[in-house]
Order: C-alpha cells, then sequence, then structure tokens
C-alpha cells in the first residue's frame, strides 16, 4: 500500500539534509518504491544542474548504499516590455524647421520623452537581462527623432548609442 513518509529536514556539515524513516521493522527482502518531490530555492546561480546525494542506511549493515542523482536546473522568466511616449501624439507645423548649430532644444523639435519598463512577470528571478532597442533617429538623411539623452533607473547600466546628443544640445 501507499503510505506518505515522515521526514525530517535538518543541516549537517554545512548541508540540508533530509532524514526520512521507511519501516521499522522491515521483512527480508522486501522491495520499496519511493518517490519524493523536493522544493529547493535560490538555484539562479547553481548553473545548469544540482546534484543530489542518496544514502540509504540499514540498522543491519555498518556502512550505507549511496547513490548520486543529477538534475537539471531550468530557470524559468517571462519578460514584459511596457513603453508609452510623452506626449503620446506629436504634430510639427508644417511652418517649422530645424535650426542648424543652435544648442537650443527647441531649435531643434518638440521634446518628446519615451519611457520603457522592463518587468519579470517570474515564476525565476533574472539577473542578467540584454535589451536591445533600436530607435529610428534619421530617415532619408533627415533627422527623424533628436536623441538627447538616455537614462536608467533601478541599478541597470545602459550603454548609450552612436550620435546621442552630436550636437551638444
Amino acid at each position: 500500500g501507499q503510505e506518505k513518509l515522515s521526514c525530517n529536514p535538518k543541516k549537517e556539515n554545512g548541508s540540508h539534509v533530509v532524514l526520512c524513516e521507511l519501516g521499522n521493522p522491515m521483512k527480508a527482502g522486501a522491495q520499496i518504491t519511493v518517490d519524493m518531490e523536493l522544493s529547493v530555492s535560490g538555484l539562479e546561480d547553481m548553473g545548469d544542474a544540482i546534484t543530489f546525494q542518496l544514502q540509504l542506511w540499514s540498522k543491519n549493515s555498518p556502512s550505507p548504499a549511496s547513490s548520486s542523482v543529477t538534475v537539471p536546473v531550468e530557470a524559468q522568466a517571462v519578460m514584459e516590455l511596457r513603453g508609452n511616449s510623452l506626449p503620446a501624439t506629436m504634430v510639427l507645423p508644417t511652418s517649422w524647421h530645424r535650426v542648424e548649430g543652435s544648442r537650443q532644444l527647441e531649435d531643434h523639435g518638440i521634446k518628446v520623452e519615451h519611457v520603457y519598463q522592463l518587468h519579470n512577470k517570474g515564476p525565476s528571478t533574472v539577473s542578467e537581462v540584454t535589451l536591445r532597442l533600436a530607435v529610428p533617429s534619421q530617415l532619408g538623411g533627415r533627422f527623424l527623432l533628436y536623441l538627447l539623452e538616455l537614462g536608467t533607473e533601478g541599478g541597470m547600466s545602459c550603454t548609450n548609442p552612436p550620435g546621442l546628443n552630436a550636437e551638444q544640445v
């Protein structure tokens, strides 16, 4: 028949040990199948696999039977990119012209701020994410968007794109 095992976790020599009592006494020649489900957290930096050392002890035997099981570790995370522009829409008057060589922001167009948020929807945590965002700054050899600055929040680092504030506005 199927029974639930009584297992006790403990820490031994810096390792986490789970001790399960299978049966006492056990009849000679008895065969037992044990299915265990372990929940282990903090595996983000463990590499691509974790190895469990298994030992079967019997009070009638002076040494344990040992085995190991290697389980692949696969982190999964669903990333979501959200973004918007402030203002959401913008129309330049047909009479407006860019002033060459000017260092005044208004001579280069209307300021539009693009905000992007990268969210991890889990279930795993992420430690290294690379986001490459392509922004069309020119169209037909003319400025479409003048990239003025790039800022981040939340401990992220960014690499400035080529041509960022090329005219030092």
